[in-house]
């Protein structure tokens, strides 16, 4: 495995965690040939390609349909607290999910995990449930509920800092509720890897990845410019505390309550029929 392909998103936190591997700056590392895609990309790929890349960012929600082919790597991706999607709106309203009984949201992507967490939350806060979903990509959404082209939208990323500025109200916070719900850290992009590879690729890639993340820390500043240059369009200080939120101690690794996180996110959609059960163990061999 002289050369691993990987595909991650152009978000300041992906940027960061995978500069210094991405850069040649990790020993005994493969060399990382890179793609740049948005998430709900690299999800759609992990279904249905597979000639793909090796190693891949996608949507804890996406894993029940590709573990099969797909190992979860304990590094390198997102969960956290208070970092969870929100759901906004262009007027208050009585601030309850009732709401958005029988309206239009905007969401983005069928397999996000944001997605799987607002079905989780509004099976309970809207009666009679919502009236109808458009997926459309996450930077169109703010937009669309301001201009009242949908009703409310759910939203991701920087997003949560920057709402504001168009004039919405947070409705609802799906980290907060699912907090509330379960004690754990929300669970939100997943590193994944081909089984193929075999195990003992498997742990070597989860090795560069946890060192990638590790190099990242002791050394911030180094990773500027090629954050920056993949996220022209965001304020340096929005990228700073986008990485700030979604790189933590779960990035570098996992460990017991990360996967009790995600086991538990599976375990309760498959439980309501919105996705199938994961056909593998989460932890490596």
């Amino acid at each position: 495995m002289d050369v691993t392909r990987i595909a991650y998103s152009p978000c300041p936190n992906d940027t960061f965690v995978f500069h210094a591997w991405a850069h040649g700056l990790v020993p005994d590392a493969p060399r990382l040939d890179v793609t740049f895609a948005d998430i709900d990309i690299t999800n759609g790929i992990a279904e249905r390609d597979d000639d793909g890349p090796d190693v891949l960012k996608v949507s804890y929600a996406v894993l029940p349909w590709i573990m099969d082919r797909y190992a979860l790597l304990p590094c390198g991706g997102a969960l956290g607290r208070g970092c969870g999607p929100l759901v906004l709106t262009r007027e208050p309203g009585t601030g309850t999910g009732a709401d958005l009984a029988g309206r239009t949201v905007a969401v983005p992507g069928e397999r996000s995990t944001a997605y799987l967490l607002f079905r989780l939350w509004a099976a309970q806060a809207v009666p009679g449930g919502v009236g109808r979903v458009v997926v459309m990509p996450f930077h169109e959404i703010m937009p669309a509920v301001r201009d009242g082209r949908v009703d409310a939208g759910l939203v991701i990323h920087e997003a949560r800092f920057t709402y504001g500025q168009y004039g919405l109200t947070c409705l609802a916070d799906m980290g907060a509720y699912w907090e509330a719900e379960t004690g754990l850290p929300i669970p939100l992009g997943a590193i994944v890897a081909k089984r193929s590879l075999g195990a003992a690729a498997l742990r070597r890639l989860a090795d560069a990845a946890r060192a990638s993340v590790r190099a990242a820390w002791a050394d911030p500043a180094a990773s500027r410019d090629y954050v920056r240059a993949h996220a022209q369009e965001m304020d340096p200080e929005v990228a700073a505390r986008h990485i700030d939120l979604y790189v933590n101690g779960f990035t570098e690794d996992l460990g017991d309550e990360g996967h009790a996180a995600v086991t538990t996110l599976l375990d309760r959609a498959a439980a309501g029929g919105l996705v199938p059960p994961p056909p593998h163990a989460l932890r490596l061999p």
